[in-house]
């Protein structure tokens, strides 16, 4: 028996060694700007030029280009903690990918965009059919440009139309016309909305990335860490949310946490499982429940036996 625990502690060690270093060899040197692809399904090009998923980590859109869905939807980073998500037969041109002026246009079909942090300089707006919409605060938005309209699910969007501006908060949906009646309308957030299921979907598949990804960067590089940002993340195969100090929720409810909370230890909130491995005042493994693609039962330890490559 003595035997068996010795292998299996040396088996851990050197599993554990090897996810260390394969995180800071793929991680090093890596930046994602806005307009980076994180995710992609079915049909999607940029420019004409068709992308996969194998792609994701060196495609980006950027100023000019267009990103383009047939029968499949895309994820593209806007600034750290805003994801831009669109639909089945949509298109989005990147029309300034400035850190202080993010903007996008969304051609046809329809996007959402999931703020999770956004900045007092952050200058975010997205345009739908020649009308500008700026994201001011924290929230879900979604935007059609064959209906032209723009919906708030959680948030705070102002919309300029000639020299009127018009406030939308949550739980209203404005017509973007040019017309003299700029009301912004009650709307059901819980009617049923593949766009937004799938959306919600994606946002916990980040969140997992995102406690993944803490947990490593101060394992296995902790020079690495320069605050708030995007890290890649090789078993997650994208580009993971990391916000600068403690934790946050995600309009959608799911935890992202910062390698600094990790050290200081927690014991677990709504919305994703508890890491792996935490630190209060040396290296010492806290035991947490499993969660997909990521780790589970202390250092060393992969859920299922390996990673399930699922986003």
């Amino acid at each position: 028996m003595a035997n068996i625990w010795r292998s299996a502690v040396r088996l851990a060690i050197v599993g554990t060694t090897a996810v260390l270093a394969a995180f800071a060899q793929y991680g090093q040197n890596r930046v994602a700007q806005p307009g980076a692809v994180n995710y992609v399904e079915g049909t999607v090009s940029v420019d004409g030029r068709t992308i996969t998923n194998q792609s994701v980590g060196s495609i980006n859109v950027d100023e000019g280009q267009t990103l383009e869905t047939a029968d499949g939807k895309a994820e593209m980073l806007l600034t750290p903690g805003i994801f831009l998500r669109l639909d089945d037969h949509s298109a989005v041109r990147m029309a300034s990918s400035a850190l202080i002026n993010t903007s996008v246009q969304l051609q046809r079909g329809k996007a959402m965009v999931e703020v999770d942090q956004i900045a007092p300089e952050n200058h975010l707006t997205v345009v739908d059919n020649g009308i500008t919409t700026q994201l001011e605060k924290k929230g879900i938005y979604r935007f059609d440009a064959d209906t032209p309209s723009v919906a708030v699910y959680d948030g705070k969007a102002v919309v300029r139309v000639d020299d009127r501006t018009v406030d939308v908060d949550k739980g209203k949906q404005l017509a973007l016309t040019a017309s003299s009646n700029l009301k912004p309308q009650k709307f059901d957030r819980n009617a049923s909305n593949e766009l937004y299921a799938w959306s919600k979907l994606r946002s916990s598949y980040m969140a997992e990335a995102n406690t993944s990804s803490a947990q490593m960067i101060y394992a296995a590089n902790p020079w690495w860490w320069y605050g708030t940002g995007w890290y890649w993340n090789p078993w997650f195969a994208s580009w993971a949310f990391v916000p600068g100090g403690g934790f946050l929720y995600s309009p959608f409810g799911f935890g992202f946490y910062s390698p600094v909370y990790v050290v200081s230890g927690f014991h677990g909130y709504p919305g994703v499982g508890r890491p792996g491995f935490g630190y209060r005042g040396g290296f010492r493994a806290t035991p947490a429940p499993a969660f997909r693609s990521g780790f589970a039962g202390g250092m060393g330890a992969f859920h299922g036996g390996g990673f399930s490559g699922r986003r």
